[in-house]
């Protein structure tokens, strides 16, 4: 399959985005996960993938650049090609219904993927951590039971900036009550 890999910068750093003819994401990264880009290309399109440069589909461009100026709405409509098991499909769908400044557990998303064994949710996290279309497919916005964030394939930092700038939790700037810890994260302003 013939994808295209253009790049994009982004408040957090650069963007890989692959895409079809018809402008559909196949996969978004960060540029510093390049590596992670590529195996999942390879095991989601079974290594028939032959990538060749060039620049970003404008309207993609745009919505993203929309996104991170505020405009939380501007990703929820691009077209995704999201290859997968059927779970991996199933979960990869759920993720797009989790509205922008809120968030979910993966216990939770199991439940409402139908998936009563507690152990689910390992699953679901699986196939959470295997999405290729970042941010689009929003999986920054499942996040532990008890709220710790957890794992990202992005970096955490990138996660909870990302939440950040949805609303799903406080501004870098915000003075919470109570105690305040120091965040170990890279601050990066949008």
């Amino acid at each position: 399959m013939k994808l295209q890999l253009s790049r994009l910068d982004s408040p957090l750093g650069e963007l890989l985005l692959v895409t079809d003819t018809a402008g559909a994401l196949h996969a978004l990264d960060f540029a510093d996960h390049r590596a992670r880009l590529h195996r999942l290309l390879r095991q989601l399109h079974d290594d028939e993938v032959e990538l060749s440069e060039g620049a970003a589909p404008q309207a993609l461009a745009d919505a993203i650049g929309r996104y991170f100026d505020g405009d939380l709405a501007a990703i929820e409509a691009l077209p995704v090609a999201t290859l997968g098991d059927a779970l991996q499909q199933k979960v990869w769908a759920a993720l797009r219904r989790i509205p922008a400044g809120r968030t979910t557990s993966y216990g939770e998303l199991a439940k409402q993927l139908g998936l009563d064994d507690p152990r689910a949710a390992v699953d679901v996290g699986a196939a959470n951590g295997s999405n290729p279309i970042s941010i689009v497919v929003p999986c920054h916005r499942v996040i532990g039971k008890n709220g710790d964030l957890k794992g990202y394939a992005g970096g955490v930092f990138r996660k909870q900036r990302l939440l950040q700038h949805e609303g799903a939790l406080p501004a870098v700037d915000a003075k919470p009550a109570g105690r305040v810890e120091k965040s170990a994260t890279m601050l990066l302003p949008f």
